[in-house]
């Protein structure tokens, strides 16, 4: 990861690991049972959590009895992580900070890999599934979910638009060939798939990353301002000027290291 990258997500992340903890999209959904079902069939011993933010895919996965390593970029996140997990009586768990484009584990060390939402920050996501594939024994998984890129080039222009004024650290989204592609590359096969709908609260969304009201206000004029179409993909919901919410679809893989 560059470092320009890396400071710009200690920037976001660090300064607001307090509103993650309490997100209602981040602590459970149709999508954490959906990855908590793949990893209850696996029988985990050993599961790292790459990019962790405020722990609740470690606390689930903790309740299935196994020791799991956190791992985020960010100090305070992990920080955040620990008192949340300690608070809910998870115990078995060991903090690491670092880059997940350089991983500090040994190869084979552990059974799952779980990426929840975090993907799209990633500047170099070929490398960062290498390394996280690295760290999987042989015939263990990597269940990773994150925002679905779309197919139409316009439209995925305007969410990446969207989502970066919001979050400067957003990268890009990808599509399920492009996912497909990228874990066939680092030696994972895909065994399976869910694509679900998940919503976002317009007003939390943007305090979540502390948007100043000028560049809320830019936002939702962007927003408003945009064909139809790109609006109706996300089905946005305005009430007059008022922006009420929208939803991203959700790509979740299970992937397994050959």
């Amino acid at each position: 990861m560059t470092e320009e990258q890396a400071q710009r997500l200690r920037t976001q992340f660090g300064a607001g690991a307090a509103a993650y903890v309490t997100s209602a999209g981040h602590a459970g959904g149709e999508d954490l049972d959906c990855l908590l079902a793949w990893g209850r069939r696996l029988r985990p011993r050993r599961v790292l959590d790459v990019a962790t933010g405020a722990g609740h895919t470690a606390l689930a996965f903790a309740g299935l009895g196994a020791h799991i390593t956190a791992f985020d970029l960010t100090e305070p996140m992990l920080s955040a992580a620990r008192g949340f997990l300690a608070e809910r009586g998870a115990t078995d768990v060991r903090f690491v900070a670092g880059d997940v484009e350089a991983l500090p584990f040994r190869a084979g060390a552990f059974d799952v890999v779980t990426c929840r939402i975090a993907a799209h920050h990633f500047v170099n996501v070929g490398l960062a599934v290498r390394q996280i594939a690295a760290t999987i024994r042989p015939g263990g998984s990597l269940l990773v979910q994150d925002i679905l890129g779309h197919d139409d080039g316009a439209t995925a222009a305007f969410i990446t638009e969207v989502e970066r004024r919001r979050d400067p650290t957003h990268v890009r989204a990808y599509r399920v060939v492009e996912w497909t592609a990228l874990l066939r590359g680092a030696g994972l096969t895909v065994m399976d798939e869910a694509v679900l709908s998940k919503e976002r609260r317009w007003e939390e969304w943007t305090a979540r990353t502390r948007m100043t009201p000028e560049a809320r206000a830019a936002l939702e004029s962007l927003v408003r301002a945009a064909p139809s179409a790109r609006r109706e993909a996300f089905h946005f919901r305005i009430d007059g000027d008022r922006i009420e919410a929208f939803t991203d679809r959700m790509i979740l893989l299970r992937a397994d290291r050959d």
